[in-house]
């Protein structure tokens, strides 16, 4: 139980249909950064008063220092590489659905549940019925094991029914504004909160055209492939990041939308989690398998194959790039190689790092990390 209005509804819901449930708020963050309050106290008292309303058993359950190693520092490591991590992602796979779960079911828990927009048979993970609050994108690298034992409540409502319902039950999280910031740190932009943890020089932003200089930026390692927003580059046509060279820390900029290296008709995956013993061979067969490359993002029709190059040409060995993104805590994936997406039309190019999720209709096949 986090606080929030979908968790809180989650509890209510498994009480109601006869569960013993006791509620548990994990406690992943509680410093405060300069200019920066970590909300953790008072979603904390939020998600106890709920839990007491409810007549639950609550408890608190540290996984501070595990947070900070698992998820932080591969931020960090990620980050100056060059790469767009997705901390929710991996504080999923790390976190959540590994420590939690595990803690859980040593202390003789049946299942474990949780707020997320998503649904699960079995071991099978399905998208949920609200699609533009759908979960599954973040959810992907979840083990087998932990979903067949994971309950998710609201996965068949959308978001304005949950509200409804907690409205309706006298729950005062209906109206809680929603957190957009890092898993369990509250609203804080994530170079916000890396900045306090990351060395950055001040750098050029040139256009890639003319090689002339537009302006500086605050460090190369927080700008993105794509990136519009925060150039500080004046007014006219809008500027787009197109190529970062962190080698001389420098951004390199484009007002051409159509610029090469922002659209990419095939992408390579590494770090490959395929669900329920897929393999690549079974990916390559697949006549309706669609592609999320951002959460919310449309599912795009796509043919799958293995390679051994990534999409730009260069050489490279599969154990690199496995290497290259291994997590502290994370299992080490028998599908070793780079998996090839290629789309019937170009899209735009994810930043190296960000997640493509994989489907067949309803059900989510795994994914990987963009090389």
């Amino acid at each position: 139980m986090s606080g929030g209005v979908d968790s809180s509804v989650s509890a209510l819901l498994l009480r109601d249909q006869g569960y013993d449930v006791t509620g548990i708020y994990m406690k992943n963050w509680s410093e405060d950064l300069p200019g920066m309050h970590c909300p953790w106290a008072e979603d904390l008292a939020d998600a106890k008063r709920v839990a007491t309303s409810l007549d639950l058993d609550f408890e608190v359950w540290d996984f501070e220092a595990d947070y900070k190693t698992r998820v932080v520092d591969y931020m960090l490591s990620e980050l100056q590489k060059g790469h767009t991590p997705n901390p929710d992602v991996v504080c999923n796979e790390l976190v959540k659905f590994k420590l939690f779960y595990d803690r859980a079911i040593e202390r003789g828990a049946d299942y474990i549940a949780t707020g997320h927009y998503a649904r699960a048979e079995d071991a099978n993970l399905l998208r949920a019925v609200d699609e533009n609050k759908d979960q599954t994108y973040f959810l992907y690298r979840m083990s087998d094991e932990a979903t067949a034992r994971t309950l998710f409540p609201i996965g068949h409502l959308t978001k304005p029914e949950v509200k409804k319902i907690a409205a309706e039950r006298g729950l005062d999280v209906a109206t809680k504004k929603e957190t957009m910031g890092i898993c369990f740190v509250g609203e804080v932009g994530i170079k916000d909160f890396l900045s306090n943890y990351l060395k950055t020089i001040p750098g050029e932003i040139r256009e890639v055209e003319t090689d002339q200089i537009l302006g500086y930026h605050d460090g190369a390692i927080f700008y993105t492939i794509g990136q519009r927003h925060g150039l500080y580059l004046g007014g006219g046509l809008p500027y787009y990041v197109v190529k970062k060279d962190l080698s001389k820390n420098l951004v390199y900029v484009s007002r051409d939308l159509n610029h090469p290296e922002l659209w990419a008709d095939q992408l390579a995956l590494t770090d490959l989690h395929l669900r329920n013993g897929r393999t690549l061979a079974d990916l390559a067969k697949m006549p309706d398998l669609t592609v999320r490359l951002r959460h919310r993002g449309e599912l795009l029709p796509a043919t799958a194959r293995v390679v051994e190059t990534n999409t730009r040409g260069d050489q490279c060995s599969c154990e690199e790039y496995k290497d290259s993104s291994q997590r502290p805590g994370a299992s080490s994936s028998k599908n070793i190689g780079l998996l090839a997406i290629t789309f019937a039309n170009p899209v735009k190019r994810p930043a190296s790092g960000q997640s493509a999720v994989l489907y067949s209709g309803e059900v989510c096949l795994g994914g990987g990390y963009i090389a």
